[in-house]
C-alpha cells in the first residue's frame, strides 16, 4: 500500500549555519581559556571497543562515557591538539563559504610544513581522519552534518520520490539502472513511498538481477544495495526510510559470518561508528537469509558449498565471544537469539559457507520467485 509519513515524525533538514555556530563556539571557548590564562584542554569521548556499550533501550551500539583529556600544555598532547584546532578550522571555512569538501580534500588542505621545522602537520591520511573524527565525538556534529562528502556506494530502486535541489526523483524511473545514494543524503527529502518494506541485498551483482526482473514492482518495495559492507550513507537512508515512513527493513546477505555481521551493522551499528548509532541503526530490521538451515531446506547441492577459512571460522566464533574485560556477550542481539545461536554452531559444526547465487541451481529466478516472498509471506526471518 502507498505509504504516509506521519506528521510528528516529520524531519527537517539539517542546516550547516547551525553546525556552523557551534563548531565556533566550542574552539572560542578554548581560545577564551587561553586569554584567561587557563590552559586549554578538549574532552573526547573516547572511541574504543572497551568504552562502546550495548545501550538495551535502544537496542543498538552507543559509546559510553569515559572520555580522553587532549592538553596544550602537555608534550604528550600538542601535537594532537594542534591538529584538531587545524582540522576545525579548515571545516569551519568550509561551511562559512558553503563548500562540500572531501576528508581527502581536508587532508591536503591542512598538510604542510610546520614553519622552523622539518615537521609535518599530518603524517598520513590515516591521522587526519582519526583526528576528524574525534572532532565528530567532541562536538556531537557529525560528517553529514558538517557537509563534508564522503565516498558513496549505495543504491536504491523503487516508488520512491526524493527531491534535490528542487528537482523531484522518481527511483523508479531509472530503467535497469538505480539511484545512486549520496553522502549527504539528508540533504534530500523522502517526498513519496509507495512500497511495504524494504530489501537490502548485500551484493550489487543481485541487485541488479532483482532490479533488471523489476522485483521491487512485482512485490512492493524498495531495494536498496550497499554493495557489501555498506558506508555510512546506505545505512541512514534505510534508517530514515524505517524511522520516517515506517517501513519493515529486510536484510538479504551470503550464508557465511561476515555476511551476517554486514546484518549487524544494519540492525545495531557498529564499534568503529557506535558514536552515529542513533543515526544509522535499524534495530527492527529483520534477517531473511541466507542461513545455515536454508542449506538443507532448500536442498542446496554439496559441490555449491564452499569450504569456510580461517577468517570465517574466527569471525563466527567473536558474534557469540564474551567481552574479556566485561564478561558481557560482544554481540548481545546474537548472543541472546536461539536462532542466531543455532545458525552460528552450526556453521561451527558444518564450517562450509553458500553465495546467494547458489540458489541458482534450482533456477535463475528462483531467488526471486520463490525464495524471497515464501521467506517474507511466511515470516521465516531473525531478528
Amino acid at each position: 500500500m502507498k505509504k504516509s509519513r506521519d506528521p510528528s515524525k516529520a524531519r527537517q533538514l539539517e542546516t550547516f549555519d547551525s553546525a556552523e555556530k557551534k563548531l565556533k563556539q566550542i574552539f572560542v571557548d578554548l581560545a577564551d581559556n587561553v586569554v584567561n590564562e587557563k590552559p586549554p584542554v578538549m574532552r573526547i569521548p573516547l572511541r574504543t571497543a572497551s568504552n562502546t556499550i550495548f545501550d538495551e533501550k535502544r537496542d543498538m551500539l552507543t559509546l559510553g562515557e569515559r572520555e580522553g583529556e587532549r592538553k596544550f600544555n602537555e608534550i604528550g598532547g600538542v601535537r594532537s591538539f594542534m591538529q584538531t584546532c587545524l582540522l576545525a578550522r579548515a571545516i569551519h571555512e568550509a561551511l562559512v563559504h558553503d563548500d562540500h569538501p572531501t576528508i581527502r580534500d581536508l587532508y591536503y588542505y591542512t598538510l604542510h610544513t610546520i614553519e622552523g621545522t622539518e615537521v609535518e602537520t599530518f603524517n598520513n591520511q590515516d591521522e587526519s581522519n582519526t583526528i576528524f573524527q574525534d572532532i565528530e565525538v567532541m562536538t556531537g556534529l557529525l560528517r553529514e552534518q558538517m557537509g563534508v562528502v564522503a565516498e558513496s556506494r549505495g543504491a536504491m530502486v523503487g516508488q520512491v520520490v526524493l527531491e534535490s535541489k528542487g528537482n523531484k526523483i522518481d527511483c523508479s524511473k531509472f530503467g535497469i539502472g538505480a539511484f545512486n545514494i549520496p553522502s549527504l543524503c539528508d540533504q534530500i527529502p523522502i517526498l513519496d513511498v509507495d512500497a511495504d518494506y524494504v530489501l537490502v541485498v548485500e551484493k550489487d551483482a543481485i541487485f541488479q538481477r532483482l532490479n533488471d526482473y523489476e522485483f521491487w514492482r512485482k512485490n512492493k518495495c524498495l531495494l536498496i544495495t550497499g554493495k557489501g559492507q555498506a558506508d555510512r550513507a546506505t545505512r541512514r537512508m534505510v534508517r530514515r526510510l524505517n524511522e520516517e515512513w515506517e517501513l519493515p527493513i529486510y536484510v538479504l546477505t551470503d550464508a557465511d559470518p561476515f555476511g551476517w555481521y554486514i546484518y549487524s551493522t544494519y540492525r545495531a551499528g557498529s564499534i568503529s561508528l557506535s558514536y552515529e548509532s542513533f543515526r544509522l541503526a535499524c534495530p527492527s530490521a529483520k534477517f531473511l537469509g541466507m542461513t545455515m538451515t536454508d542449506l538443507e531446506k532448500y536442498e542446496i547441492p554439496k559441490d555449491h558449498l564452499i569450504k569456510a577459512n580461517d577468517s570465517d571460522i574466527k569471525r563466527a566464533k567473536e558474534l557469540l565471544a564474551m567481552d574479556e574485560v566485561t564478561g558481557q556477550p560482544r554481540y548481545p542481539w546474537f548472543h541472546s537469539s536461539k536462532q542466531w545461536r543455532k545458525e552460528i554452531k552450526l556453521f561451527l559444526t558444518r564450517r562450509v559457507k553458500a553465495e546467494i547465487e547458489a540458489k541458482s541451481s534450482k533456477g535463475f529466478r528462483f531467488l526471486s520467485d520463490v525464495y524471497l516472498p515464501e521467506k517474507i509471506s511466511n515470516k521465516e526471518w531473525i531478528k
